[in-house]
């Protein structure tokens, strides 16, 4: 099992700070929601690419308010600051996705978990062998001529099946054990290593470069599937995933062979079953 130690703040510092890839990075033995907590400092003036990192988040919130809650050490839970141009907002859509891509980018870095299938459940949960992994969620802090918006993550590291919040819900070392792997991950080299790479796809989506989307399509396993989607007016969308369209959309064909292109809704990925699915 993965160990609980402290996340060690001089080696995030030494590695992010020092090497001019982050501004600040701090670390806390508690916080109620470090996505409220850099809100907060962002308001306050705190520079693009400051990082918060706690070892124990009391108020954590998922998408729709939905408490994001683990016992201390047992998560990765951080947030990051970023000031990007006014042109970006433009794609705000798709900084979701970019975040995580860069988690699925920071795990495929570590050997002993080559074995696992890890993907995108659109928008952004990141899966381990189809269970949920992280949650994320970005918030907006400024929207007007001088854009900060923060994007938080909670990534379950040791969770057992007794700690997990839903059933559906799965850690590092629960896919571990599944493979016959005892792990045994550094939660600060793990932070390192998803700090790099947020930092790398959240630049990414600021200047419009490259082809993250693309990269987004290979790793998303939504697509191609059967799904049941939630809409926020209530109402139920049973279709096959198309794609991911360019502005972040999930396209889904409907039985009739409409295509919906949808900017919001909870996903459900579904099984074929006699007579209908099942999720």
């Amino acid at each position: 099992m993965t160990p609980r130690a402290p996340l060690n703040r001089e080696r995030l510092t030494d590695a992010l700070v020092h090497s001019g890839e982050y501004a600040s990075v701090t670390v806390t033995d508690t916080a109620g929601s470090t996505n409220a907590d850099l809100a907060a400092a962002g308001r306050d003036g705190a520079p693009a690419w400051t990082a918060l990192l706690t070892e124990h988040q009391t108020a954590g919130r998922g998408r729709h308010g939905r408490p994001w809650v683990a016992p201390q050490g047992s998560q990765l839970t951080l947030s990051v600051l970023i000031r990007p141009g006014r042109q970006a907002l433009e794609r705000l859509g798709l900084l979701p996705l970019m975040t995580g891509l860069a988690i699925v980018d920071a795990l495929t870095e570590f050997d002993d978990l080559s074995p696992m299938d890890i993907t995108l459940k659109w928008p952004n949960d990141v899966l381990i062998d189809g269970g949920k992994l992280c949650g994320i969620l970005g918030e907006a802090v400024d929207l007007g001529d001088k854009p900060c918006l923060v994007m938080g993550l909670g990534l379950n590291v040791s969770l057992t099946a007794e700690e997990l919040p839903v059933a559906h819900a799965t850690s590092l070392d629960l896919a571990a054990r599944a493979h016959g792997i005892d792990l045994d991950i550094d939660r600060t080299e793990l932070a390192i290593v998803v700090l790099r790479h947020m930092k790398k796809r959240l630049e990414q989506w600021s200047t419009g470069s490259g082809d993250p989307l693309g990269d987004y399509r290979r790793v998303c396993s939504s697509i191609g599937l059967d799904v049941s989607v939630h809409l926020p007016d209530h109402t139920e969308l049973i279709g096959t995933v198309d794609t991911v369209d360019d502005a972040g959309h999930i396209v889904v064909v409907d039985e009739t062979g409409e295509r919906h292109a949808l900017a919001a809704g909870d996903v459900t990925h579904l099984r074929k079953a006699h007579g209908g699915y099942s999720a």
